[in-house]
């Protein structure tokens, strides 16, 4: 009996699980199983490894050939797991030296003609297999540069089967291959949306740049035309770029997506939904493998839901759960995906469904009950969730005829401040799990809040007495309000900066 082994990486949402695979030559009828719980892709893989074995001059034994995938009751997707079958088998035949193939970790979908394709997931796979101790990763070619920014790996790329038999100590003249073409991968360095070119609306942008400087959701509510969108997209340039561990996740989450990746993300992303999208379209969702939905992929950027009420209310209200814990889990029956949720949320909406109610130059024909019902959709305890609520005016002429005089706050400018702001959040959060005001909880909070100077905080106690806000408003009043100190400039919160934020709180 003639055994092999070797290993590949199973990915349950974003969390890697390292697969022994296992080939197996005995006697018996001739066939090929896998066992192991693969999905419908991964057993097709015995037709795709056949045949490019075959046509790279390394047929498959005709012998009884069984591969496990082990633990077996892991649930396996895809068909990144083809090298790892072929080589296993090849190295079970004796046709590729054993050893070499057991030491080393192998991603890659085989095409028919023994080139491996471009395999979606290889960072977080890759990564996985450093952090269980196996830095050596055999990849697709096409795949090479993004393999190469985890660091430690030690990464092997390849074009064929033969030429991976042959990295292995396999004794075979090499034939050369065109290597399949890595798809072309997105300009990360997109010049950010202006915000100079926003006229108008300075309370806007100032609650804007408040959003950005300490993490916050925003719900912005206007008529047709009043900037509400502008707005939203300008909110990336006005973050920092991200870190390495930030970088690192986000450039995860593309390549699970399917994404091509060519470098690690260093901008926040930005994803705005059609209001048609689904509960799994947004969070993330599907009936074989778990795929990212907007929600994940605005992972440490924004997700902007315009005309927000136009969206289904299930739809909405799964962004509960991550809007307070920053992680999406989905669970099915036999495997529960985690993803990262740690994004800004900016939500934007018609005060009605004609859109003209108190815009100023037209009738609303909406019935005050119909109006009601239009933003009722935004459940409560979502809108509970959101930090920020404002009422964005259109823009008028004498104020479209000032902006051509005076001069208007640019996105370097408010960035630049944004940056120094999470930089004094940042310094006073040191020791702690915390980067931004928007990520410490109110027990904390309300500890460091009595040593404010007494009445700092009335505003607030008689806002919760009154049943105006929740605990949970008055806790994400004071994260406003240490954002806007650390704007200022100041060491904490004073009392207008309580008052402040809990105007942009009630601004609607």
């Amino acid at each position: 009996m003639a055994v092999a082994h070797t290993r590949s990486i199973a990915l349950v949402g974003l969390s890697p699980s390292v697969v022994d695979v296992e080939a197996d030559i005995s006697p018996g009828l001739p066939g090929f199983w896998v066992i192991g719980l693969p999905d419908a892709a991964l057993g097709e893989s015995r037709g795709r490894v056949r045949a490019a074995a075959s046509n790279s001059g390394l047929p498959i034994t005709s012998r009884k050939l069984t591969v496990s995938l082990s633990p077996a009751a892991l649930p396996k997707h895809g068909s990144g797991f083809d090298l790892a079958i072929a080589l296993s088998a090849l190295a079970a035949a004796g046709d590729v030296p054993a050893g070499p193939v057991s030491e080393t970790v192998h991603i890659g979908e085989l095409g028919l003609d023994g080139r491996l394709r471009p395999t979606p997931g290889v960072l977080p796979a890759v990564i996985g297999a450093v952090r269980a101790g196996s830095p050596r990763v055999m990849v697709p070619s096409a795949n090479a540069d993004e393999a190469r920014l985890v660091p430690g790996a030690e990464v092997l790329a390849v074009s064929s089967l033969r030429e991976a038999a042959i990295r292995h100590g396999a004794e075979l003249d090499p034939e050369p291959v065109e290597a399949w073409p890595a798809p072309p991968a997105e300009d990360d360095d997109v010049e950010a949306a202006e915000l100079a070119d926003v006229v108008g609306n300075e309370e806007a942008i100032e609650a804007l740049t408040v959003a950005a400087a300490g993490g916050h959701h925003v719900f912005f509510v206007g008529p047709p035309g009043a900037g509400k969108t502008m707005l939203a997209e300008r909110l990336p340039g006005l973050l920092p770029d991200l870190g390495t561990a930030a970088s690192l996740e986000a450039t995860s989450v593309r390549s699970l997506a399917g994404d091509p990746v060519a470098g690690l993300v260093t901008r926040p992303p930005f994803e705005a939904p059609h209001h048609t999208a689904t509960a799994a379209a947004i969070v993330g969702g599907g009936s074989g493998r778990i795929r990212p939905g907007a929600a994940v992929r605005a992972s440490h950027g924004v997700l902007f839901l315009d005309e927000a009420p136009e969206f289904a209310s299930s739809v909405l209200d799964v962004l509960r759960q991550p809007l307070e814990s920053g992680e999406i889990r989905i669970h099915r029956a036999n495997a529960v995906a985690t993803f990262p949720g740690r994004f800004q949320l900016v939500m934007a909406a018609n005060p009605c469904p004609c859109g003209q109610y108190e815009s100023g130059d037209a009738d609303c024909t909406c019935a005050p009950r119909s109006r009601m019902r239009y933003l009722a959709k935004i459940s409560g305890p979502l809108l509970d969730r959101v930090d920020i609520r404002l009422r964005v005016r259109r823009t008028t002429a004498a104020q479209l005829a000032l902006a051509s005089t005076s001069k208007r706050l640019t996105t370097a400018e408010a960035r630049a401040r944004v940056q120094g702001a999470r930089e004094s959040a940042a310094a006073r959060l040191a020791g702690t799990p915390w980067m931004i005001n928007a990520q410490v909880p109110g027990s904390w909070l309300r500890e460091k809040a009595r040593a404010f100077p007494p009445g700092t905080t009335a505003v607030l106690d008689r806002a919760l007495e009154r049943g105006a806000i929740t605990m949970r408003g008055y806790d994400r009043s004071l994260r406003v309000a240490w954002s806007i100190a650390d704007l200022a400039g100041r060491d904490r919160p004073a009392a207008e900066d309580v008052s402040a934020a809990l105007f942009l709180r009630k601004g609607l």
